[in-house]
């Protein structure tokens, strides 16, 4: 099953060239006690598609530890250099007190070179949602 679920996390051959690079910075863990690592770099490179753009990447999770992602997300509105999208994905959290694949979904927007995500956590266990930040460039022709 693990297999099965890491494999559905790589990117297709049909995905060849990528059109953004993102350059993950940290994270705020939000409602929480616990000392969470809130500096998280990363990277991850997005397709841009005609309905969905697909990500994928890897980051230091907020445990100090190793994981990989991969989202899907659709415009709510996108201009020239900006954007405002739902998404939704999954993370590995091998090695920590999550589940091994954790599912997550949320908002991200893009204002230029930066950008943001968030992600509610109702009824958490330990947090009660998530910002992360960083960078994010075109790549490729364009």
């Amino acid at each position: 099953m693990k297999a099965l679920a890491l494999a559905l996390l790589l990117p297709t051959a049909a995905m060849a060239d990528p059109d953004r690079i993102f350059i993950l910075a940290g994270s705020h863990h939000i409602g929480t006690e616990y000392d969470f690592q809130e500096v998280n770099p990363g990277m991850f490179l997005t397709w841009e598609r005609q309905t969905f753009d697909f990500t994928f990447g890897g980051y230091v999770n907020s445990y100090g530890m190793g994981s990989v992602a991969a989202s899907v997300a659709y415009p709510i509105a996108r201009g020239e250099d900006w954007s405002i999208d739902v998404f939704a994905g999954l993370a590995t959290y091998f090695g920590t007190t999550n589940p091994d694949i954790v599912p997550m979904a949320g908002l991200q927007s893009r204002y230029g070179p930066v950008f943001a995500q968030y992600v509610p956590v109702p009824g958490g266990q330990y947090i009660d949602g998530l910002v992360s930040f960083g960078l994010t460039f075109p790549v490729g022709p364009r």
